[in-house]
């Protein structure tokens, strides 16, 4: 049902009963009128006949039929005489007054007073005045069916009038529906014109605001999954650079410690061997020989420390505890004043290769920047394993970090650490310590199946 048909429906019914209402005060207000018209025309009737019928009675019977005659209908009364004996002498005549027309029965019984009786009895016979009223009944009807025909007529023009005025109120609705349908079906474009009325006018504004703020939101959306699907590309890229990069380094490692390094033992050795032989018969040749293997070995000094910084190959052999113990050996060989202290508890999981490489990496490049930049003598490393992640935590005794650390240019290498751990799906976190120095802190969930 729509809203038009349910507005009409209910002024319609309103109207019925404000017409009932106003004809239910009408019929007893006629009800009232007629029963006072006909009693007082029946007491008047009475009161007339009582005073002249003795002194026709005294004439006898005749006299007094010849006055009813000559009398003929008194208003809304019956007038019957009867004799001594009860018979009917006369009856007065019908009223000429709409005659042959009668209200309907149920109508008569709802308008009509009680009849009202008066009996005025002589020698020889007996006068009955009888109220009758049946033609103020027909008034009344006549009455009724003009005020029904006018309220039925008012009743056809009011919801006439409704339904026009009803239908152009809510035709604006209608457009309302059709920019919602177009909203359903996927156009986000849609808009709705000024339209009339001051609440169909403000829903139309409020509509357009909708859909602005509804196209708004799907542009930022769809922004954001191209900017995450172009991220989730950027961080495939990286790993991708990144394993390449590391399979690099590793294959100059391996190719420095297996080529190199036996080709600069190769040319120690030789050194040492001419240098012995010619120590007798040629000083010089022996002093330049034992100057290329003090070359040769500072060569290969130089080449063990490099590898270290390429890869860690003690990672690769002997794993992640290992790597870090070798690490912080190398740290204390480099830097005699400096104190590390390891701690690492890994449980039961088995590390990926990219995870433990991640930590490694993560602790050679904190340990490098509180030596460097934080003039670090104290260092605490540890690593702690469950089976659902992996915490790595470096804290120093340093200078701490700058105010405006985070605003400075640079930091490629903890650049480089955050977006290793936002594509292996963990945190890199650094902040002041307490009193002083700085916390490093990396964690990095485990896979499914690592425990």
């Amino acid at each position: 049902m729509t809203l038009r048909l349910k507005i009409n429906l209910i002024v319609g019914a309103l109207t019925v009963l404000f017409v009932a209402a106003v004809m239910g005060l009408q019929l007893r207000s006629m009800r009232e009128s007629v029963n006072e018209e006909v009693v007082a025309a029946n007491r008047v009737a009475s009161q007339l006949l009582n005073r002249t019928a003795w002194r026709y009675a005294a004439q006898g019977t005749p006299a007094m039929l010849a006055f009813l005659q000559g009398i003929g209908r008194i208003r809304s009364n019956d007038i019957t005489l009867y004799d001594a004996e009860g018979k009917e002498l006369y009856r007065s005549p019908p009223s000429a007054y709409k005659a042959g027309r009668d209200a309907p029965a149920w109508f008569d019984a709802l308008i009509s007073p009680p009849p009202s009786i008066q009996s005025i009895e002589f020698p020889d016979g007996k006068l009955e005045v009888r109220s009758n009223a049946s033609r103020a009944v027909v008034d009344a009807w006549d009455y009724t069916a003009w005020l029904a025909g006018g309220a039925f007529a008012l009743l056809v023009v009011v919801n006439m009038l409704v339904f026009w005025l009803v239908g152009r109120t809510v035709r604006p609705f209608g457009q309302i529906v059709s920019a919602l349908n177009q909203v359903q079906a996927g156009r986000f474009d849609a808009a709705l014109p000024p339209l009339a009325g001051t609440e169909a006018a403000a829903i139309g504004r409020a509509f357009n605001r909708m859909v602005r703020d509804l196209q708004d939101r799907i542009d930022a959306e769809k922004r954001a999954v191209r900017a995450e699907t172009q991220l989730s590309d950027s961080r495939e890229l990286t790993r991708w650079i990144e394993q390449h990069v590391e399979e690099e380094r590793r294959m100059i490692a391996r190719e420095l410690h297996d080529e190199f390094g036996q080709s600069v033992t190769a040319m120690r050795s030789m050194a040492l061997s001419i240098a012995q032989r010619s120590a007798a018969r040629d000083p010089q040749a022996e002093q330049a020989a034992r100057t290329i293997a003090d070359e040769a070995s500072r060569l290969y000094d130089a080449m063990h420390g490099i590898i270290p910084r390429l890869t860690p190959l003690v990672l690769d052999n002997f794993g992640l505890a290992e790597a870090l113990d070798d690490l912080a050996d190398r740290t204390r060989r480099s830097q005699p004043g400096v104190q590390i202290d390891v701690r690492i508890a890994l449980g039961a999981a088995r590390l990926p290769a990219e995870i433990a490489l991640a930590v490694y990496r993560a602790a050679q490049e904190g340990i490098t920047n509180a030596l460097r930049h934080g003039h670090a003598q104290r260092l605490q490393l540890a690593v702690d394993g469950s089976d659902t992640g992996l915490t790595l935590t470096l804290t120093d005794d340093g200078d701490g970090l700058p105010a405006d650390w985070s605003e400075r240019a640079g930091h490629y290498g903890l650049r480089w650490l955050g977006e290793r751990a936002q594509a292996l799906r963990g945190r890199l976190e650094l902040a002041a310590g307490t009193p002083h120095g700085a916390v490093l802190r990396l964690a990095l969930p485990l896979p499914a199946g690592a425990a």
